[in-house]
């Protein structure tokens, strides 16, 4: 009986700890963003592994004319191709409202070595265009390139994100595109509306300087650093000529009784 409890216990312990809410899972999508768009890759798994391997047999041949080091890349060859699956089932493309984030887990060269994993985020401000490519060798096996441009100075296209064998390119861009025009519309309105409040501001504290000083104080902290200082010095001036006057007025008055 004692152990049966026992068992017992121990499945509605890991039964609770299944429930529980683990760790953050890294291959899955933010949980604090919201994702807008989804790239897919399945569907282009099996024309990306072919393309690859075209490639990578083209590049073995030329080696085993030269140097001979082709031959090592042939018997190679299953175990690249087995990389190459593991590392196009694993990829994940999507847009958030603020960023590109793209992640991706590969075995290294030796799979028994481990696995690699890599994730990029890409800021939608920092983007200046989705660009679509396809080589010759890629037309063949209908994969295409997608490469995200950064906006700024220009580096040379290899530093720019490149990715390969994503499915519907076309849409992916059509989908950044059309959040970063909602970003910089949004922009532009916050700078239109705080370029109309501006002379509105302005007005207000003329108007209120002119009714008592006392509710022009109040509205300085509302007047920028440099203006704020024309008009302390406009005051020290004009507290500087009363003190004038006043020492002109004491001077005619004493001269008027001495020679009274």
């Amino acid at each position: 009986m004692g152990s049966g409890n026992g068992a017992a216990q121990m499945n509605l312990l890991e039964r609770g700890l299944l429930s529980k809410p683990g760790p953050r899972d890294e291959d899955s999508g933010s949980e604090d963003e919201t994702i807008l768009y989804t790239a897919s890759f399945q569907e282009m798994e099996d024309n990306f592994v072919k393309y690859q391997t075209a490639q990578w047999v083209l590049y073995s041949l030329l080696l085993i004319l030269a140097w001979g080091f082709g031959l090592f890349m042939l018997l190679y060859l299953p175990v690249r191709r087995h990389i190459l699956r593991k590392d196009i089932r694993s990829r994940k493309l999507y847009v958030t409202p603020n960023a590109i984030v793209y992640k991706y887990r590969k075995p290294v060269p030796f799979p028994c070595f481990g696995v690699l994993k890599k994730e990029k985020h890409v800021l939608l401000p920092s983007v200046a265009d989705v660009v679509i490519e396809q080589g010759y060798l890629q037309s063949l096996f209908g994969v295409y390139s997608i490469r995200i441009e950064n906006e700024g100075v220009r580096r040379p296209p290899s530093d720019d994100v490149q990715i390969q064998g994503v499915v519907y390119p076309g849409a992916f861009r059509k989908a950044v595109l059309a959040r970063l025009s909602d970003i910089r519309s949004d922009v532009f309105s916050r700078q239109v509306s705080v370029t109309e409040d501006a002379p509105s501001l302005r007005i207000g504290h003329s108007s209120a300087s002119w009714m008592s000083p006392s509710k022009s104080l109040r509205h300085d902290s509302f007047l920028p650093s440099g203006e704020l200082m024309i008009l302390q010095k406009l005051e020290e001036v004009g507290s500087s000529v009363k003190r004038v006057q006043t020492l002109i007025e004491e001077q005619h008055s004493q001269a008027s009784q001495s020679i009274v």
